[in-house]
């Protein structure tokens, strides 16, 4: 039997495609329907990792969440995660393939549709519906030729398609309309109808709007949905304005350095949600400001981002951190930076070469053409409570520094490095604070005596729910499912 598919398109980047999907998913699969979610092309450095160790953008890990389902390499075939402003690393079906730069990709994207549609017959044959995230906008001329991620794939699958729009942003009606003048016939046929996103105030004051929408376009307005004060789903990629937080001096000051190339933020996203937990963003530029622990994220390029640390004065501000006894974590990347050296001699990252660490710790990286992608559950020896996450990273870490370990895994090896006066930890594990235990043992050590615990896992749950009842309350359903959802109503 042909499954049902669904595509969301939005007419901006960070529209709610992601979300819309997620919610959509949980929707049908509340119902019971066998549901999955699919993006073709993935542009993000938020990322997950499969129970076979492969690699996907974290949207759909959460969607495949949303879905009662373990996440698979198959629900983001392609997934480019930049390194440089003119080039990215290609990941196909889970595995990094090869570097490209921009042009090179564009002519590599009608061997990337092969890839798309392979995974794409997988999924169809194995579930009832399948709910179809696009990439960006499907109105970006110059990058309509052989599009995989928009309209090129729903054509190739002849799927329909909606629109969604974030009317936070301003502009939604031209955003729509602009959207669909700029397709082709063929391509606006399929869209069967339009969302708007994020909407704040009197419906009553834009049900004229909507009115004249529809008759200028002839498409209906499924639904439109609130803004959703205090939500938290995981983002795909760039830290929003929504999560930059006021400081207040009364809780634990975390600061967390955006590096140019940094990947996998949402590792802090249970420091950021946690009512004890002052968390900031400092930028490429930006002075780091007073605070208890300081945090070195994941980075696409390593050697770069750290030469912009060193350039910037922040390595410099780390160091007299930590002689006035503040605490420094690194994860990933940020963890290799606190050693001594980074070697790439086969030019895994960038230029071949080696550039010198922080020194932080006693410890060489040697960056390996070889991705380590593993899910992985252990103790955190601070403390000896339950730790998991996932490692995704290139390179291999040796050194005096490593011979006590900040992780013990379940397999007998270890991982991290607790400095010997305890003021610095390292690690390869992303999501070290999604485990409520090892987050209290973590905050404790960066200065926090009494804390409370949020479990992420479980306000990903609740956040779900929170979302699909909106949906449930907001969209017309009978549009996009009659078989599902037989009853039709009206929507403002």
């Amino acid at each position: 039997m042909k499954p049902s598919v669904l595509m969301v398109q939005g007419t901006t980047s960070d529209a709610g495609k992601s979300i819309l999907v997620a919610g959509l998913c949980r929707v049908l699969a509340r119902e019971g329907v066998r549901v999955a979610p699919f993006k073709p092309q993935n542009m993000a450095l938020n990322s997950g990792v499969t129970r076979e160790g492969g690699e996907i953008g974290r949207a759909q890990a959460l969607q495949a969440q949303a879905c009662f389902l373990e996440p698979s390499t198959d629900m983001n075939p392609v997934l480019i995660k930049p390194e440089k402003d003119a080039s990215a690393q290609i990941v196909i079906h889970g595995q990094a393939r090869n570097r490209m730069d921009a042009e090179s990709y564009h002519g590599f994207k009608a061997e990337a549709l092969d890839f798309v549609l392979e995974s794409f017959q997988r999924l169809a044959s194995e579930y009832e519906v399948l709910i179809v995230e696009g990439a960006g906008s499907p109105a970006e001329i110059n990058l309509r030729d052989n599009d995989i991620a928009n309209m090129g794939f729903a054509e190739a699958v002849d799927c329909p398609v909606i629109l969604v729009a974030d009317i936070d942003r301003g502009g939604v009606f031209a955003h729509l309309v602009g959207t669909l003048e700029l397709l082709s016939d063929s391509e606006r046929n399929r869209v069967c109808g339009m969302v708007i996103n994020n909407f704040r105030g009197d419906i009553n004051l834009l049900l004229p709007g909507n009115e004249w929408l529809q008759d200028r376009v002839m498409k209906p307005v499924i639904g439109v949905l609130p803004y959703l004060q205090n939500f938290y789903l995981d983002a795909e990629d760039a830290i929003s304005q929504q999560q930059l937080l006021n400081s207040d001096a009364e809780k634990l000051r975390v600061v967390v350095i955006v590096l140019p190339r940094i990947s996998n933020h949402t590792d802090f996203d249970a420091l950021r949600l946690h009512e004890q937990v002052d968390l900031k963003y400092v930028g490429p530029k930006q002075l780091i400001p007073a605070c208890d622990l300081i945090i070195v994220p994941g980075s696409k390029n390593v050697r770069a981002d750290l030469e912009q640390m060193l350039a910037s004065g922040q390595a410099d501000s780390i160091r007299t951190h930590l002689r006035y006894g503040g605490k420094v974590l690194g994860i990933c990347g940020g963890y290799q930076m606190l050693g001594t050296e980074i070697c790439d001699p086969d030019g895994v990252e960038d230029a071949p070469g080696t550039s010198a660490g922080l020194g932080l710790i006693s410890m060489s990286t040697t960056l390996t053409p070889a991705k380590k992608l593993q899910q992985r559950q252990g103790i955190l020896c601070m403390g000896q409570v339950e730790v998991s996450g996932y490692e995704i990273h290139c390179g291999i870490s040796s050194g005096e520094g490593l011979e006590t370990p900040l992780i013990q895994f379940e397999d007998g090896c270890s991982d991290g490095a607790i400095s010997a006066d305890g003021k610095i930890i390292g690690t390869y594990l992303h999501g070290l604070f999604d485990d409520p235990a090892a987050l209290r043992i973590l905050l404790n050590w960066a200065g926090l005596e009494t804390s409370h615990t949020v479990d992420v896992n479980a306000l990903r749950e609740e956040q779900l729910e929170r979302l699909t009842d909106t949906l449930l309350e907001e969209l017309d359903l009978n549009l996009l499912f009659p078989d599902v959802f037989p009853c039709s109503r009206e929507v403002s």
